[in-house]
């Protein structure tokens, strides 16, 4: 009776663990496909109605002394016409001296005071306060970098069609373990969520950063968030729209990665939270996507259903191992699953990242996984508190 009992149990949870690696390996395998619309065919569709459209570019910065100088610099190299696109940083519990230097930029300068910060309300913020309109709004963090063709490249695919367009997001730092872990698992994340998506006709997911929106979309839905999970509230009100979203993976935005494992810790626990957020709050919406057929809304709900990766590569292992000692005659389908895991990430991962030293890192996932658990420890579903990830350097 034991056995039957414990045998019920470990099948369950195989079956549980079974669903998120079968969700990872079917869309790596996706992002092996030819896609059909590629950037070559729709610079050529946008030749026929070019036009250069004008666009605000929103910074939040909030206690990001260290970077936003370096990022607003680099950004002003656009070769886009400078009277098109409008800079606007929102300074929020910014030093006196980074804001006299923003000062001496040809941007605007927002320096609200909130009782409780976040990036939904700067974006509100500069919303009410830039009174000019715009033909699109670009969202960067205070850290991203972009090349000189950005704006460029996104009026391409502007004058397409697109309302929506999350640009490629990737690391500029990779110093230690933890950061080139951080860097791979984004890279990760764009192969499932965003290139994969797209060749099977679905929305690509919103990251935070260098997303692209037409004026008029994002004034409509900015002032409905409510959450420190700003992008996911974003992407769920869109694809309730059937709004769809394309992944523009040739327009890079290159992102400080964390590299310690504090800031690990609590960048995860914002993310972990606000998926719980997003999933209790997308689920009683699921009857009427069926209804309506918004498989995008669906799809997106599922992924909120989904064991975090770096969970799934230790507990498979830790099972596995000790199946393979306690009873044997149940390990082969964990060790299945494992493998069919590795594999999956195998191919997500860019090829240029694929190296000895990368999978050498791996090393560090387990005490990694044992800060995320501690973050299921204090996780409160219902708090809203903006939870800030400094950067080392400051």
């Amino acid at each position: 009776m034991f056995w039957t009992v414990l045998h019920i149990i470990e099948i369950t949870l195989w079956v549980i663990l079974a669903a998120s690696v079968a969700y990872v390996v079917f869309f790596a395998i996706i992002s092996l496909f030819y896609e059909k619309d590629d950037f070559a065919s729709t610079h050529a569709k946008a030749l026929s109605q070019y036009k250069e459209r004008s666009f605000l570019i929103l910074y939040p910065a909030y206690k990001e002394d260290s970077v936003i100088i370096n990022s607003v610099d680099r950004f002003l190299y656009q070769t886009y016409p400078k009277e098109k696109f409008q800079l606007v940083v929102i300074s929020d519990h910014m030093k006196d001296v980074t804001n006299k230097r923003l000062r001496t930029y040809p941007i605007t300068l927002l320096t609200p005071v909130f009782e409780k910060s976040s990036k939904a309300k700067a974006m509100q913020y500069a919303i009410k306060e830039v009174k000019d309109d715009f033909d699109n709004v670009i969202v960067l963090d205070a850290d991203n970098v972009v090349q000189k063709d950005f704006l460029h490249n996104l009026n391409i695919l502007c004058n397409a069609g697109y309302e929506v367009i999350q640009c490629h997001r990737c690391a500029k730092n990779s110093n230690n373990d933890v950061a080139m872990l951080d860097g791979a698992s984004e890279e990760i994340n764009n192969t499932i969520f965003r290139k994969a998506h797209n060749r099977l006709g679905l929305s690509s997911a919103l990251i935070g950063s260098g997303m692209c929106f037409t004026y008029d979309l994002f004034k409509k839905n900015v002032f409905q968030l409510s959450t420190a999970g700003e992008d996911r509230e974003m992407e769920a009100l869109l694809l309730s729209q059937k709004v769809f979203i394309k992944y523009a993976a040739e327009i890079h935005v290159f992102d400080e990665k964390v590299s310690n494992k504090d800031n690990f810790q609590r960048q995860r626990m914002r993310w972990m939270t606000a998926q719980v957020q997003s999933l209790f709050r997308q689920l009683p919406q699921i009857p009427n996507a069926f209804i309506r057929g918004n498989l995008n809304f669906i799809d997106k709900t599922i992924q909120q259903m989904l064991i975090p990766r770096s969970i799934l590569i230790v507990l498979l292992t830790g099972i596995s191992i000790l199946m393979t000692f306690l009873v044997p005659e149940w390990c082969a389908k964990w060790w299945w699953l494992l493998g069919a895991l590795a594999i999956a990430l195998f191919i997500a991962i860019p090829s240029q990242l694929r190296s000895r030293s990368l999978f050498g890192k791996a090393l560090a996932i387990p005490g990694l996984v044992l800060r995320m658990l501690k973050n299921l420890l204090h996780m409160d579903r219902k708090n809203t508190d903006f939870l800030h990830t400094t950067h080392d350097s400051q």
